[in-house]
Parts: structure tokens; sequence; C-alpha cells
């Protein structure tokens, strides 16, 4: 049977959000059980720096695999390198010297990192084969284009927030080898629904040189760096920081960080799959353009130094994080949205592993760099509450650096606006 291309991307979406539950869970069941053993929160920072590294070499050479072999073989080998990181995990016991277990976690995490990236890559990547690209339907074409990525993307982080929830709510049930057990073998049964997909699906016309995974595009070198300062001003507060934060300065329990921080993901996550609409809303009738990475970049720089300011003056703490972190998580949406646009805009359907790849390099480099940031930066600050306003004023700075690399973005090749 063929699959029409609308099928083939509705089966790699599918095995994207399975993916991308399990990833969710398994970061808070990392983070929640090593502080539980008694770890600090730059040793839980380094449990994550291979995954973080490993997922710019694969960004970066995955694009150059998917588009000599197609996305087919990038999806299954990211799905089954999940499934063996968190089978390698079952073993993982309180009673491990703990450098034997954070050598392992790493190795573990590494491979993680190889298989979100490769997984993301595909999926990402799959939208621009089944968008129309005919010249008479252009216009329509980008609206399109910009609806299909926000939806993927918004979707993958709500699934993402419930994989928090449910990483929280596993620990607290069953604990950490049987969380990890479960959830490989859900993963399993999501990958059989990619076995039906055809050989061809990204797969360039002509092989491409080992030499063109680096972009030698103005804008989506520009972006990429935008995305890189993006993304590390988000895990610089979320990624160690805020859950240690949440537990020591309020007393929440696993289940409740867990639920907090799911359920911001979720409404970042609807935000983002929002975005057309919301711009439609505002009287923005074309596909978003440069003017729009610069508004939302501008915007979003002043909301974490304002929490930070509302910590430091002793506010309700939990009134500022919460509000604080809405506001936050509704205006980076848009931001990423957008950006998750633009460099589909700034490439064509032939080359667009290539140049996906080489941008998410950026936002995993991004990642790994806020992500030690916030364990290093919140030990710095010595209390629980000074270790979490440095971590915003940090994410502060780091968006303002985004939107300064924005400025000299080209406009795309075939929006209007």
């Amino acid at each position: 049977m063929k699959l029409s291309a609308l099928q083939q991307y509705g089966i790699v979406t599918a095995n994207y959000w399975a993916f991308t539950l399990t990833d969710g869970a398994l970061r808070m069941l990392v983070v929640f059980h090593f502080h539980q053993l008694g770890y600090t929160t730059l040793e839980i920072a380094f449990l994550f720096l291979f995954y973080e590294f490993f997922g710019v070499v694969t960004n970066l050479y995955g694009g150059w695999i998917g588009a000599r072999y197609g996305l087919r073989l990038t999806l299954w080998v990211g799905t089954l390198l999940q499934i063996l990181s968190l089978v390698m995990l079952i073993p993982v016991a309180a009673s491990w010297p703990k450098l034997l277990s954070v050598v392992y976690v790493m190795a573990a995490q590494a491979i993680s990192g190889i298989a979100k990236d490769l997984n993301k890559m595909s999926a990402k990547s799959a939208i621009k084969t089944v968008v129309p690209e005919t010249p008479d339907d252009a216009q329509r074409g980008e609206k399109q284009l910009f609806k299909w990525v926000a939806i993927l993307t918004g979707s993958k982080n709500a699934l993402k927030g419930v994989g928090f929830f449910l990483g929280g709510v596993l620990l607290t049930a069953f604990g950490f080898n049987a969380a990890v057990g479960w959830m490989a073998a859900g993963l399993a049964l999501a990958f059989l629904l990619t076995l039906v997909l055809p050989g061809e699906i990204g797969k360039m016309k002509s092989k491409p040189a080992f030499s063109s995974l680096f972009s030698k595009s103005q804008g989506i070198n520009g972006l990429s760096l935008a995305r890189f300062f993006l993304f590390g001003a988000r895990d610089v507060w979320f990624v160690v920081a805020l859950p240690v934060f949440l537990e020591a300065s309020l007393g929440w329990n696993f289940e409740q960080v867990g639920a907090f921080m799911g359920t911001w993901v979720i409404g970042y996550g609807i935000v983002q799959g929002s975005a057309p609409g919301l711009r439609r809303l505002w009287g923005q009738t074309t596909s978003p353009g440069v003017s729009a990475v610069q508004f939302w970049s501008a915007l979003l720089t002043a909301i974490p130094a304002l929490i930070g300011v509302a910590l430091w003056r002793d506010a309700n703490v939990a009134v500022a994080i919460t509000a604080g972190l809405a506001a936050f998580g509704v205006v980076f949406a848009m931001n990423s949205s957008i950006h998750s646009y633009m460099v589909l805009a700034y490439t064509d359907a032939e080359s667009v592993s290539l140049n996906v790849g080489f941008y998410y390099m950026a936002n995993a480099a991004g990642r790994l760099v806020g992500t030690l940031l916030s364990g290093a930066v919140f030990m710095l600050g010595r209390t629980a509450s000074g270790g979490m306003q440095a971590c915003l004023w940090c994410s502060s700075l780091l968006v303002m650096l985004a939107w300064l690399s924005s400025l000299r973005l080209p406009a795309p090749l075939r929006t209007a606006s």
C-alpha cells in the first residue's frame, strides 16, 4: 500500500509524540531521583551534559544522514536508541558508588540525546516535504507551512509537559527502575508504526557532500545564533534550578513539581500551536517575518529580569514564580513558534534536513550551555532564592543576545512580511 505524503507525516508525528512523552518523563525522573539521593544541582546538571552535547553532534550529522539516506532511517535509529537508553537505566541502584552512577547515567543520557535530536529532526523536516510549493500558490503554502509547524511544535511541547507530570507520578507510584522499564515498552509499540514508511521520504535526489553540513545561508546562520541564545535563556532556569527551587523553597513534593512544570510546558505548547490564530486575532494576516522575530525577542528580555527583581524585593515567591513564568512561557512560545517557521521559510524542500539539522544543532548547543549554567549559577547563589535570582538574571542577558543576533536577519525567500 502506497502511503500519501500526509499519511507519512501522520505516522512520523505519532511516533514523535510517543517519543516526546518518554523524553519529558525521563527528564523529571532523573532530576528527582538523583536529587533524592543527595546529588548537588551541579552534579545533576552533569548527568545531562552528554545528553545535550551529543544533541549538538547529532543535529549536525543527522541532517546530512537524513538527506543522503532518508528520514525513515533517522527516525528508526532515533526511536531504537531511546528504547536502549531507557533499558540501560533499569538496573541503576541507589547502592552504586556515586562516580559509577554519574558516568553510567551520563552514557545512557548521551544515547538519549542522540535519539531525541534524530527523532525531532526527522519530524520537523518531514513537514517541508508535504506542504505545496507551487509558485502560483506560494502565499497560501507559506501560511499552511506556518500552521503545520505551529501545530507540530505546540503539540510536542504539550505532550512533553504531560511527560513531566507523568515522570513525577511514575517515580512516586513505581520507583525509578520500573518507571523507565514501562516507558521502554510503550515506545517499542510506537516504533512498530514506523515500519510502513517508505525509504525515500526526505531523501535528496543528489547526494549532498560532507562539506554541506555547514549552512552557507545568512538567514539560517543568523537564526541559528539567535536560537542558541534563546534556548540557553530558557534552560538556565528551567532544567535544574526550577525543580530544585520549588522543592527547597516552597516545600513541594515530586508530584507537585512535576505537575507545575508539566502545566507550564503544556500551556507553552498550546500557545505555540495557536500562534497563527493569535497573529490573525491581532490583525497579522501574513506569515511572520524578521520583524516578528525581533519584536518577540525584545519583549521576552524584560520578563526574567522582572521575576528576579520580584524575588530580590521579597515579593510573594509562589506568585512571582508562577505568574512570572506563565508570562515567560507565553512570550517564549511565540518566539519559538515563529523561529521554527522561519527556519523552513529560509530553506527549500530539497535541502531541508541539512538546514534543519544545522539549525537544531545550535538549539542543542544552547540547551547544553543553559543546562550547565543552570546547575552552576544556582549553586553560586548560595541559597535557593539567591540561586534562582541569579539564573533569571542570566536568562535575561541571554535573551538580549538572541535579540541582538536577530537584527541582521535577511527577509525569507517567499514571505511577504
